[in-house]
């Protein structure tokens, strides 16, 4: 097989003027996480999900002063993709992906023909005879999953993921307990500026005890910013420890996810991430 046999054919596309609002919500209607931005047929970049949700972490005016609606696609893609050519294998998409720290590919044969992800190379893993690729979950996750609190900021859960080359964040709750997941996915897809460019907040009723002994009474509301707990996605679908790796590409494709907590023994040990599964389809 090669990346003509898994790529996706036609793709999404925008022109360069378009809002960023559009392209959040294609992604949302679609569960896709690129577009490609296209002018007069020429293709001019990228748009994904990681894109977005850098963003969103970023303070500098020509961002924050605008509204989601009102961003064009162009000052937030990135220029001149990567490419790769329908005739090449799959080991080639997975390598050229993994040296360049990229989830997806650009498809080129006198133009663009289509893009290939590496869900999509997940998903060609999760199609295959466990005999294949026979090794667990345990050998092949890489480093240590990144641990928040569920009280830090979403800005600190993105400033984390940045700073660890990570597409995710575990959350864990007073006693180190591991109580959610935070991906590019939630930031992208949940979280949206206002009319001002400033990130969601939330109203916390705050209360006060006038005197000793007194009914605590509630006295004013204040304006926070919203934190890990307010965007994380529940522990549900969990990879065990010992599954095969092919079982695990399957419980992927089929949660449309880029990672999934692994198990042991009853606790969450690590993560197991898309990039995992790219490394042994080599």
């Amino acid at each position: 097989m090669n990346v003509s046999d898994i790529m996706s054919s036609p793709v999404f596309i925008m022109g360069p003027d378009e809002p960023v609002s559009h392209a959040r919500n294609l992604m949302l209607k679609h569960k896709i996480s690129t577009i490609v931005v296209v002018d007069d047929e020429k293709m001019m970049g990228i748009l994904s999900q990681a894109d977005l949700s850098r963003k969103l972490a970023q303070t500098e005016p020509v961002w924050r002063r605008r509204p989601i609606d009102k961003i064009p696609v162009s000052m937030v893609m990135t220029e001149d993709p990567i490419t790769i050519y329908p005739e090449a294998s799959i080991s080639q998409a997975g390598n050229l992906m993994l040296e360049n720290n990229i989830n997806y590919l650009a498809v080129m044969k006198k133009g663009l023909v289509g893009i290939v992800t590496g869900t999509d190379i997940v998903r060609y893993v999760s199609k295959q005879d466990e005999q294949k690729f026979e090794k667990k979950v345990h050998e092949i996750i890489s480093d240590e999953p990144v641990r928040i609190h569920r009280h830090h900021t979403i800005n600190h859960a993105i400033e984390e993921m940045e700073k660890n080359n990570v597409e995710e964040v575990l959350v864990v709750d007073d006693a180190e307990k591991v109580v959610g997941l935070i991906s590019v996915n939630n930031v992208a897809l949940n979280i949206v500026p206002d009319a001002d460019g400033k990130l969601p907040t939330k109203n916390v009723k705050m209360s006060r005890r006038p005197t000793s002994g007194a009914q605590r009474a509630y006295r004013y509301i204040k304006e926070l910013p919203l934190v890990a707990e307010d965007i994380m996605s529940d522990i549900g679908t969990i990879v065990k420890w010992d599954d095969s790796a092919v079982d695990a590409a399957k419980l992927i494709v089929e949660e449309n996810s880029k990672v999934l907590p692994v198990e042991k023994d009853s606790q969450i040990v690590g993560v197991i991430r898309r990039k995992d599964l790219i490394r042994i389809a080599q």
